[in-house]
């Protein structure tokens, strides 16, 4: 070869040489595709539509009178968010936001909504960074909860500017959702409680099963991966850590999980259960896979509310102590039946 011959460096070494460079370039290919596969996630409104009116949750939802409005999250980054009113209660002054999971959008939310409706409170919805109508800002990408943190941050900061200091709010999310909600308890946000719903207490072990189960490759690539997107998208997988924002929580928190989920495992909610210092519970869906628990048993589901509900007005009432569970022993199998 001319370039061997040219260089002074013998035919083996020039084809060992050759090997490397074209194994290095194929890892990068590879540890770029997975960081820009997590943090460009394919979604659409009408695929979260289509599952929706599939499963029975869309029902009367395009005939409400739905307010969509605009606010700046982090960084003025621009969040498409929707009011959705109680009209059976309509003078209610209790609010929900509800945050959706990766590839959804704010129609994805419609499965809690419903039951939010029931229980009299008003909703309030919004599409994450990247997701629904933000799609088409591309000024940003998704970071799995921690820019959305600092978004929902801004969703409840205008709640309380449009609608008034003295409304009674909380939160419900479902996986990227709930990740987001927990995170965002670091910034002390005015709420009453939490509902979460298939959450995940840290990014790595998701992205670890991910990348065995979908790819069939090994756990490993995630570090490489991880500090590709820290290059190209300037975040990095293992930042994602909601668990970390529960050190001085105080804010009641219903954690809800499917038992056969198998990409966000239910240990991730029993690990954050026990890590919070504030009340807590653990409610586990036998035979739910991810984001299924509203499916399962919408009734179990409603009913679980109600009481985390009264709970919550309990320990503000002064008549239960907001103090962590002391339940939580054992594996998930002790949380099949409530």
């Amino acid at each position: 070869m001319i370039l061997a011959a040219g260089s002074g460096i013998s035919r083996p070494v020039f084809i060992i040489l050759l090997i490397l460079i074209i194994l290095i370039v194929l890892a990068l290919i590879v540890f770029t595709f997975f960081a820009s596969y997590v943090t460009l996630p394919k979604n659409s409104l009408e695929s979260s539509i289509e599952w929706e009116k599939g499963h029975n949750f869309f029902r009367d939802f395009d005939k409400r009178e739905v307010t969509e409005y605009e606010v700046k999250g982090y960084k003025d980054y621009i969040i498409h968010a929707y009011f959705v009113p109680n009209t059976d209660f309509p003078e209610s002054r209790k609010f929900i936001i509800i945050s959706h999971g990766y590839t959804s959008s704010h129609y994805g939310s419609l499965k809690y909504l419903n039951k939010w409706m029931e229980l009299g409170f008003q909703c309030v919805l919004y599409d994450d960074r990247f997701h629904g109508k933000n799609l088409k800002n591309r000024r940003s990408c998704s970071t799995l909860g921690i820019r959305e943190s600092e978004d929902l941050i801004a969703v409840i900061d205008d709640t309380y500017a449009r609608y008034g200091s003295d409304i009674y709010l909380g939160l419900q999310g479902e996986s990227m959702g709930s990740a987001l909600e927990i995170t965002a308890l670091k910034y002390k946000p005015k709420v009453h409680f939490i509902v979460n719903d298939c959450g995940f207490a840290d990014l790595y072990n998701v992205l670890a099963g991910a990348i065995q189960d979908r790819f069939k490759m090994p756990a490993w690539l995630v570090a490489p991966s991880s500090f590709m997107c820290q290059l190209i998208y300037g975040w990095s997988f293992y930042k994602s850590r909601p668990i970390d924002s529960l050190k001085n929580n105080t804010v009641p928190i219903c954690f809800i999980h499917g038992e056969a989920d198998t990409f966000i495992n239910p240990e991730n909610s029993l690990r954050m259960a026990k890590a919070t210092p504030a009340y807590s519970e653990l409610h586990i869906f036998p035979n739910a896979a991810h984001a299924e628990t509203m499916l399962v048993d919408e009734e179990r589901y409603l009913k679980i509310l109600k009481a985390f509900l009264a709970r919550v007005e309990d320990i503000e009432a002064g008549k239960m102590k907001n103090v962590p569970n002391d339940t939580f022993e054992g594996g998930i199998k002790a949380y099949l039946k409530d």
